[in-house]
This record gives C-alpha cells, sequence and structure tokens, in this order.
C-alpha cells in the first residue's frame, strides 16, 4: 500500500505526497520513489499522476505529508510534478516526472 499525504497551501492549493512502488524498471523493483504532485486540489494532484499511467494511485489518509523541503522543490519546479527514488536520503535531487515514465531505450547491436 502507497504511503502519503498533502498539506494545504495559503492559497487553497495543495501539495501531495505518495510514496510508491517503483513503477520504472530502471529504479529497482525493491527501491521505493517518492512523488510529489502541486495541484489545486487533492482530487485534481490524483488525476494528474492517473493521467500519467500511474493508475492505481490513491491517497487515504495524511500518514506521510510533504516536508518543508519537498513543498519547495515542487513548487519551483515549471511542472509541479518531481519524484526521488530513495525517500530518506535527502542527498539524491529530485527528478522531473518524464524521467521516472520514459520508456527505456534497447541497447544497440552492432
Amino acid at each position: 500500500m502507497a504511503g502519503g499525504g498533502f498539506s494545504k497551501l495559503p492559497n487553497g492549493s495543495v501539495v501531495v505526497a505518495i510514496t510508491l512502488p517503483s513503477p520504472a524498471e530502471g529504479v529497482g523493483p525493491d527501491t521505493p520513489v517518492r512523488v510529489l504532485v502541486h495541484a489545486a486540489n487533492r482530487a485534481r494532484a490524483l488525476t494528474r499522476l492517473r493521467n500519467l499511467g500511474l493508475r492505481a494511485v490513491y491517497l487515504r489518509g495524511n500518514a506521510e505529508p510533504p516536508t518543508p523541503d519537498e513543498i519547495t522543490a515542487v513548487l519551483h519546479h515549471p511542472d509541479g510534478l518531481l519524484w526521488r527514488a530513495r525517500p530518506e536520503r535527502a542527498q539524491e535531487l529530485w527528478h522531473p516526472i518524464r524521467a521516472l515514465l520514459r520508456p527505456a531505450l534497447p541497447a544497440r547491436q552492432s
């Protein structure tokens, strides 16, 4: 089950943070992925993720809300969608969502 939470901002928008099992092959099958979404409300944030192909994403409760650093990161990104492979390691940088969902390129054969 995915863990996650949300924070409501003073302007009425929300930042949703969800920890999921890795949907990409390049990240690692046992490595959780922390995804951040900035949207007008929680429903729209989850809809943005579902439209990207993450169909079984639900937010139940507010057990793991985004930290202030996570909120700052997603607010300063033009897409408002970020991910990081190891949520417990703050040294890893945030990546745009395109990097997670991009299909793996096949190896060139010589």
